[in-house]
């Protein structure tokens, strides 16, 4: 009797190799059908045929597949407006997979093949659509990312020409008007999000919640916001961070091997990039971060890893600020140590009286 089927679906720019595995009741895995469809519509409809031919109707095919920038998107999208059970992998966790197995040749083929047996051996996650203004969202906060990153390169450039012995004038005039074109570009980003925002009320008041925590301000707001798909798929602080790529890797064996602890940096790197600055702010302004960054430092003497502890802290934070509902308390330990300190008063009155 077979349990459970998957199409594992190795996605390129132009074409999708796909392969499907069943799992039997004694949980023995057969990878059975393989084809290479192209990555346009027309490929997503035959390959659809192609499964409905091949597979019972009494089990929903599972579809597995590696996040590939932007290419496996349309395909993704196109199932889940098809009914489709679905599930994206990040690359690293497939890579991972495929050196457990026995396979010394790598190809689509056999990428697939890992694919779909990976799909067929876990357990794993529905993935769901992303919130069209979240989607939005996550395309203008991503292209204006882009453009500061090219102006940082052009001004470089600029630099560099203003310190030759004999600087080009007009090479000088067209980079800084790529400057000029840049800046204008973010500004008209800014008012974009600035529209959407606006335009969404439930949206607006979430992310001035938000900006409540010292150091996150509005464009980071609407980056986390934008990044987690408003934290659809999230449960918990430890996959927030794990998402991220936050979480600390460690690895110890015996007494001869003992590498640092470090953050694992398998995750999503806009969100890592948009808590930089604000951990700097919060660590300078804010009581409870400093205290945090200070025991950290003195600890282990490393600056950098005391930054990184707040950057988590703060991600974290956002997560419980938009879950509860509630404005960041800067004073919330005060707080709490002064009501359990009433309460103990209320306590030792009663029992004297």
């Amino acid at each position: 009797k077979v349990l459970k089927e998957v199409l594992g679906v190795d996605v390129a720019q132009k074409e999708l190799v796909v392969t499907i595995g069943r799992m039997f009741d004694d949980l023995s895995i057969e990878l059975y059908a393989h084809k290479v469809f192209k990555n346009n519509e027309s490929g997503f409809v035959a390959l659809l045929d192609w499964i409905k031919k091949l597979t019972s109707n009494e089990l929903k095919v599972r579809f597995v597949m590696e996040a590939t920038g932007i290419y496996h998107q349309k395909f993704a999208f196109y199932l889940y407006d098809h009914g489709r059970e679905l599930t994206i992998v990040l690359p690293n966790k497939i890579s991972n997979y495929i050196r457990t197995l026995e396979n010394k040749t790598i190809t689509d083929k056999s990428c697939s093949e890992a694919i779909a047996q990976f799909g067929l051996e876990r357990n794993l996650d529905q993935w769901h659509r992303p919130k069209k203004i979240f989607h939005m969202l996550q395309q203008l906060t991503r292209e204006r990312d882009q453009i500061v990153s090219e102006r940082v390169n052009v001004k470089n450039q600029a630099h560099a020409e203003k310190s030759e012995v004999e600087p080009n004038e007009r090479s000088l005039q067209r980079l800084n008007e790529r400057i000029h074109l840049l800046n204008k570009q973010e500004k008209e980003i800014k008012a974009d999000l600035e529209m959407i925002v606006n335009g969404d009320a439930n949206l607006n008041t979430e992310i001035k919640r938000i900006c409540s925590i010292t150091g996150i301000g509005k464009l980071t707001a609407i980056i986390v916001l934008a990044e987690t798909n408003g934290f659809e798929l999230i449960r918990n602080k430890k996959q927030l961070t794990s998402y991220a790529g936050l979480d600390v890797k460690e690895k110890q064996s015996g007494t001869s091997v003992k590498a640092k602890p470090k953050i694992s940096k398998k995750g999503n790197r806009h969100l890592r990039k948009a808590m930089y600055l604000p951990a700097l702010v919060a660590v300078k302004h804010d009581k409870n971060f400093g205290e945090i960054y200070l025991r950290i430092v003195s600890k282990h003497g490393i600056k950098m890893k005391a930054l990184v502890a707040i950057q988590r802290k703060l991600l974290e934070m956002v997560y419980v600020i938009y879950k509860s509902k509630q404005e960041y308390q800067k004073e919330y330990s005060a707080l709490k140590e002064s009501s359990a300190l009433n309460l103990k008063d209320q306590h030792a009155t009663l029992a004297s009286s």
